[in-house]
């Protein structure tokens, strides 16, 4: 979005947004017809199609708007891992905490997993500030709806809301998991694609790591898991995408969300979980070295008591 001071915006009410858009920028519709002032999306103009009022274009600028709708002017390059699945007693969001930008590692305590209201939270994988804004956009629409008809806005409701959205922007490479408990309709995830590509199941994961997490996730999920098992079998599914993805990586993000609303964990480095995992494994060994030695013992006493018989 073409704001040059997105504090500024982040404080607007919404009847302030709608004139601080009008007075800063001239808006090209993409029909002939004007946008409905009413309408929850006539801020949602399309990308590149809005010019500064008596300002010539830069070069930077002017390269951008020379582009087509769904044309990138540069390939990004990062990754993330974020997953979330159900289970009897919710929904459990995790994610981890790695910003990169090709080979640079640009923060390592980045936030991915954002509460949007209540009973959801989303989960981003993409351009940070792309992500950013929407879960800004996200949020704002629910409340207001809230407001307006005194109920909140159902699970689908969300979801085909951020669809709508994103569909304009189509190509950008921004993609969201909702994880909700919508009350009647129980513990739900959503997957949203930036091409308006909705789709729900009981186990989605999203990015880089996400071939590396479905494996841990398929192996070790089930419906009847305590919470306990739900929370240590994300935190080893992201560990695993760590492990694997250099995208990826540093700390884990995990969230509870059930029918009384969402509730954070602690943040926790995922260097402990390396340190648990080595411990496993060095007790693995261990238990392999004795089960070769009592096997050995076992072959040693059947050849003694051959060999007295045959004496």
């Amino acid at each position: 979005m073409c704001v040059e001071k997105q504090t500024e915006l982040v404080l607007l009410s919404s009847q302030h947004f709608h004139d601080y858009v009008e007075s800063r920028f001239t808006v090209v519709p993409q029909t002939a017809s004007e946008f409905d002032r009413d309408s929850a999306f006539h801020f949602l103009f399309p990308p590149w199609q809005c010019s500064r009022k008596n300002r010539v274009p830069t070069l930077f600028s002017s390269t951008f708007s020379s582009l087509s709708p769904n044309q990138q002017p540069f390939q990004l390059s990062h990754g993330t891992t974020t997953l979330g699945f159900i289970f009897q007693d919710g929904v459990i969001a995790a994610a981890d905490t790695r910003a990169s930008c090709k080979g640079l590692i640009c923060c390592p305590i980045s936030q991915k997993i954002m509460p949007i209201h209540s009973h959801l939270v989303v989960n981003t994988s993409g351009s940070s500030a792309d992500c950013m804004l929407w879960e800004w956009i996200l949020t704002h629409e629910m409340r207001l709806y809230q407001l307006r008809h005194r109920k909140r806005l159902s699970v689908n409701g969300a979801a085909k809301l951020l669809s709508t959205m994103l569909h304009p922007f189509k190509d950008q490479n921004t993609k969201n998991v909702l994880s909700t408990f919508g009350g009647r309709s129980g513990p739900r995830v959503c997957y949203v694609c930036s091409d308006g590509l909705q789709l729900k199941g009981e186990i989605i994961s999203v990015g880089s790591g996400s071939p590396y997490a479905y494996a841990v996730l398929d192996d070790g999920w089930r419906w009847g898991m305590t919470v306990d098992e739900a929370v240590a079998l994300a935190r080893e599914a992201v560990f695993r995408a760590t492990h694997w993805d250099a995208y990826s990586g540093n700390n884990v993000d995990l969230f509870h969300i059930t029918a009384h609303g969402w509730r954070r964990r602690d943040r926790e480095d995922l260097k402990e979980e390396y340190y648990r995992e080595r411990e496993r494994k060095s007790k693995k060994i261990k238990e392999r070295e004795k089960e070769r030695q009592k096997r050995e013992g076992d072959e040693l006493g059947e050849g003694d008591i051959y060999s007295v018989h045959c004496g």
